[in-house]
């Protein structure tokens, strides 16, 4: 296999109630608002004609409905390692809210009380690029935005705080892949609201 054509895209689901308010959406299984199923329709026009080996996508509503309102359900695998960070105490609260309590609070560097830790993503993360990574032919995720970022920092083979760098915006389009050799992990398209080039 010429590993340098094998692409990982990363799918981030389209707008919900909370996203579009910035609160943290971990388990609770919210459905795509109107504007976020106008997304992913617009999703799957810019993913026509692609080919994919393996379809996976989040246990979660959101990433399901995406999935499917983007033409890709039919051949989608749900792997529950592609579920969004565990809140825990911080579910549905937004990041000021939650920096009024802890003013120098990180999710990607301290985690969230009775939820996951960084490493417990991170471990998440490593599990299902394996998984990606067990046969030829490009993949195709959807999921939620802290999981994707979590994916490509551990792509890179970055530690898990890393994962703040990469912000995933709802119904964006992200591919990891390599440059000449799996030794040579790259981003090839990051964070792509527009047109795949």
């Amino acid at each position: 296999m010429d590993e340098s054509v094998f692409k990982l895209y990363l799918i981030r689901h389209g707008d919900t109630a909370w996203s579009e308010a910035h609160r943290h959406t971990g388990l609770t299984d919210l459905p795509l608002d109107r504007h976020g199923e106008h997304q992913a329709r617009r999703l799957g026009k810019r993913l026509e004609g692609l080919s994919f080996t393996r379809i996976f996508t989040s246990p979660l509503r959101r990433a399901r409905a995406t999935c499917e309102l983007a033409g890709f359900a039919v051949a989608a695998k749900t792997d529950p390692d592609l579920v969004e960070w565990n809140y825990g105490d911080y579910e549905g609260l937004t990041t000021v809210e939650i920096r009024r309590r802890r003013s120098e609070w990180d999710l990607f560097r301290d985690g969230v009380p009775n939820g996951e830790s960084p490493r417990d993503v991170a471990a998440r993360a490593d599990r299902f690029i394996a998984k990606a990574l067990r046969r030829p032919g490009d993949v195709v995720v959807f999921s939620s935005a802290h999981i994707i970022r979590m994916i490509a920092a551990r792509w890179l083979s970055l530690p898990p705080d890393a994962a703040r760098l990469f912000l995933s915006s709802t119904a964006s389009v992200s591919i990891l892949g390599y440059e000449h050799s799996r030794a040579e992990a790259v981003i090839r398209l990051w964070n792509d609201v527009g047109e795949i080039h």
